[in-house]
């Protein structure tokens, strides 16, 4: 039995827009689908892309690219919708891919700086350095609002 101090984590899913790779907590996320067809829904904020039906569920569709100011790119195989669940409201957020699963040490969260490549600093909770790897941890009560 060793004597290190308990080290407390926080899992997440890593999922990629662009060239950056993003995470939310894993407790949020129901499932990761592929892209399906979307019903555009008229008058609804332009990063909304609409809804779809998944499995009986009619879900809002919310393009992150869109949401986060970054351009749109055609959707390919690799484009995957997460469905979250906050609050009682169920979503689904389009993102380039979904790359994995990681339990990352809540001490090696940082505070956001001030510009992270344009994007409002208001959806980023904070920034974790893991290995080689650089993601921002991002606030989902800010992106659903």
């Amino acid at each position: 039995m060793s004597n290190d101090p308990i080290t407390e984590e926080l899992k997440v899913i890593v999922f990629q827009i662009k060239d950056e790779e993003y995470a939310l907590e894993v407790d949020y996320i129901q499932s990761i689908e592929r892209m399906q067809p979307v019903t555009r829904i008229p008058s609804t904020s332009p990063f909304v892309t609409g809804v779809m039906n998944l499995r009986g569920v009619i879900t809002p569709i919310i393009n992150l690219r869109k949401r986060f100011g970054i351009e749109e790119k055609e959707l390919d195989e690799a484009t995957r919708i997460l469905v979250i669940s906050k609050d009682q409201l169920e979503l689904g957020l389009i993102v380039d891919g979904a790359n994995d699963v990681i339990d990352i040490p809540i001490e090696k969260i940082e505070p956001s700086p001030e510009v992270i490549g344009g994007m409002e600093t208001d959806y980023i909770r904070g920034v974790v350095k893991l290995d080689k790897r650089l993601f921002t941890l991002l606030n989902l009560d800010k992106i659903v609002q």
